[in-house]
């Protein structure tokens, strides 16, 4: 008995058998998320690579199929030296293409727009319109070395790598980062965002199912990024009041603390804070954190202005419009934060 040919058999059979078993502990996240945001974007991808498969299948198909048509044993088939052209098979061949990429383009210029992590909800999911006067929790996410700080403003807490909201709220997360640029990514609820230092990015999302998700880095950021990971929690508004009350009970979290916090450290523990420095995210933002000096979003506004200055000088007529356009210019800070911040600072 040919022992080399069993095997192979017995590959042959076996492989059909034991692959969806070992494919069923694939976790699906992305395809199957609890957000709204993650499930369109799921969708997007699904519907993206049935349509680029209506090309390649066939193209895969034909090239069996000539390949075993115009095999060298087959004599019967067709021997054309002198063919060269067809019109109808170049239409066919450039035509099939060309309106899979209208299509393709089109659905991405659609969900450009409608995904935009800036913009904001119009729908809780599917079957529910975001209300008008719905309140968003607001939540500023900062990346450490190697860690993710958790900031909610309007409960004034703050955690270390755990994160939680109620199902069906919407959510606003601002985001930076302290020293390199890393990635915000929970692929339950919304697609990956950067975090940037001293550049604020936003997404707008809502979770739809109650649950514990994965949340973690997707942008290497040095030694301790396989360990950048925390827990998002979807909660009922009851478990999140008693979530919020638990994290209100324990330590504060000032300039000092956050210095504290900063430096580089790998697998911290969940970490709570009970109330939080109200110009903590400010200051990261604009790297000015325990410092006696001038924030960056302040630097930026006097170089300006003296700018201003200059040019009006040069020009009085327009030095108007000018300041407005350089008022405009200075992004690393929203006017609200901004003035909050001058508010403290003159009390």
């Amino acid at each position: 008995m040919n022992i080399s040919a069993t095997l192979t058999a017995t590959r042959r059979i076996a492989l059909p058998c034991i692959l969806p078993i070992l494919l069923s502990g694939c976790n699906t996240i992305v395809l199957n998320p609890s957000g709204d945001i993650a499930l369109q974007q799921g969708r997007l991808l699904v519907v993206s690579t049935l349509l680029m498969l209506l090309i390649i299948v066939p193209v895969i198909a034909l090239i069996v199929f000539f390949a075993w048509k115009y095999r060298q044993s087959n004599t019967a088939a067709r021997y054309e030296p002198e063919w060269d052209h067809s019109t109808a098979l170049e239409l066919v061949i450039w035509g099939a293409p060309l309106l899979i990429i209208i299509v393709l383009g089109l659905l991405t210029w659609i969900g450009t727009h409608t995904l935009d992590p800036y913009r904001k909800l119009d729908r809780i999911d599917a079957n529910r319109a975001m209300p008008a006067d719905a309140k968003y929790l607001r939540v500023e996410v900062v990346a450490l070395d190697w860690k993710w700080l958790f900031i909610y403003p309007d409960l004034n807490i703050a955690t270390v790598n755990e994160l939680a909201a109620p199902v069906d709220t919407p959510i606003q997360f601002s985001i930076t980062a302290s020293t390199v640029m890393n990635s915000f990514f929970i692929p339950a609820l919304a697609g990956q965002i950067y975090a940037m230092p001293s550049m604020q990015t936003t997404l707008h999302a809502v979770i739809n199912k109650a649950g514990v998700y994965e949340g973690f880095s997707a942008n290497y950021s040095g030694a301790g990024f396989s360990d950048m990971k925390f827990k998002f929690h979807g909660m009922n508004q009851a478990d999140f009041d008693k979530w919020v009350a638990t994290v209100k009970a324990d330590k504060a979290l000032n300039s000092a603390g956050y210095l504290e916090l900063e430096k580089p450290s790998i697998r911290v523990p969940v970490e709570h804070y009970g109330s939080v420095d109200a110009n903590l995210y400010h200051g990261i933002l604009n790297r000015c954190v325990g410092a006696n000096g001038m924030c960056m979003d302040q630097m930026m506004m006097t170089d300006a202005h003296k700018n201003t200055q200059v040019y009006a000088s040069k020009n009085p007529a327009s030095a108007a419009l000018r300041l407005a356009d350089v008022n405009n210019e200075i992004c690393t800070t929203t006017p609200s934060l901004l003035k909050v911040n001058n508010d403290a600072r003159a009390n």
